[in-house]
């Protein structure tokens, strides 16, 4: 599958608790962290998309069949845009995920599969969108975990771990890590 068979989505929609504030605005480096998951899956995909918000550099697109349903309500609503547009998969990046690396489509083909260490990073295949949408209409578990097993993903662990943005503490300690080659 090439670049231009998969819509690239960012899950945008969770209620940043632990953060404080909107984290997708946080920003690092100059830009937010929003715009950081587009610039990365813009490389990566053909088209992309925020899920769960209500402005973006992006299209947007409302959670399904709510909001208020985490990961999988944005997994569902983003695998129904891209059914309804023509993309053979969607690749999913929470607006908190970094430290993803250049080759992940590469790591999580066939999909689907996902990373371990941070299961909404998933490269889901159309097709997947019948297990995520009964999950959500159903009583069983609600999770990242059991939209993976429903699908028969595959858990990928990268060599290095990624880095996940839950607190204002989490994104100081990015911006202090250093950049480029130690001075000599």
């Amino acid at each position: 599958m090439d670049k231009a068979g998969i819509l690239g989505a960012v899950l945008a929609g969770g209620q940043s608790s632990r953060f404080g504030s909107d984290k997708a605005l946080a920003e690092i480096g100059g830009h937010s962290l929003l715009q950081h998951a587009v610039d990365q899956l813009s490389h990566w995909c053909g088209a992309v998309i925020a899920v769960g918000r209500e402005a973006a550099p992006v299209p947007v697109v409302a959670d399904w069949p709510d909001a208020g349903l985490g990961p999988l309500g944005g997994i569902a609503a983003a695998l129904r845009h891209g059914r309804n547009n023509g993309f053979a998969a969607v690749l999913t990046v929470g607006v908190d995920s970094l430290g993803l690396p250049e080759n992940l489509p590469d790591r999580l083909r066939p999909g689907p599969a996902y990373v371990k260490d941070q299961p909404v990073v998933g490269l889901w295949p159309i097709d997947a969108l019948d297990a995520v949408e009964a999950i959500l209409l159903g009583d069983g578990r609600h999770s990242m975990l059991a939209f993976a097993e429903a699908v028969s993903a595959r858990g990928v662990r990268l060599a290095e771990p990624t880095i996940n943005v839950n607190r204002p503490e989490d994104l100081a300690a990015i911006t202090l890590l250093p950049r480029g080659p130690a001075p000599e």
